[in-house]
């Protein structure tokens, strides 16, 4: 801090002008000169040069911040493209599965028709053998009882 600007010398006048004897005024302006040299006072200037230091700090963090916006800004958008890219895979992955089942299911109906066919031919056969055997079953007994 500065030093506050004291002039012994006029004090020491101004004291003996208004009655002090030279001894005690020039001893009155050397414990006032003395107070004020062991007193941390801040003066104009200080307090001026204070400001400029904060005004300083001020700017800087200013500038600080718009970089730091800047970079979130940049984290922001790097984000928001890798969920895209990610929402795009997922989405092509979806529609993979979803076309794989629909092939397996295309399959399982084919399938199932052919099982269906297949039950419907053993159905028939089935009944034309119960109607052989019933047919041979009616001859035998009416052949026999005729």
């Amino acid at each position: 801090m500065g030093q506050v600007a004291f002039d012994t010398l006029q004090a020491s006048e101004e004291l003996e002008t208004a009655g002090i004897s030279r001894e005690q005024a020039k001893a009155i302006s050397l414990v006032v000169r003395k107070s004020h040299e062991v007193a941390d006072v801040a003066t104009k200037a200080d307090i001026a040069e204070v400001n400029r230091n904060v005004a300083d700090v001020r700017k800087d963090m200013a500038h600080r911040f718009e970089k730091t916006d800047a970079q979130i800004a940049d984290v922001r958008k790097d984000i928001d493209a890798r969920f895209e890219k990610n929402e795009a895979q997922m989405q092509a992955r979806f529609e993979k599965t979803e076309a794989q089942i629909s092939l397996v299911r295309k399959d399982l109906q084919l399938e199932m028709a052919g099982i269906r066919s297949e039950q419907k031919l053993m159905r028939w056969m089935l009944s034309a053998g119960i109607l052989g055997i019933i047919s041979l079953v009616v001859k035998a007994f009416l052949v026999t009882a005729l």
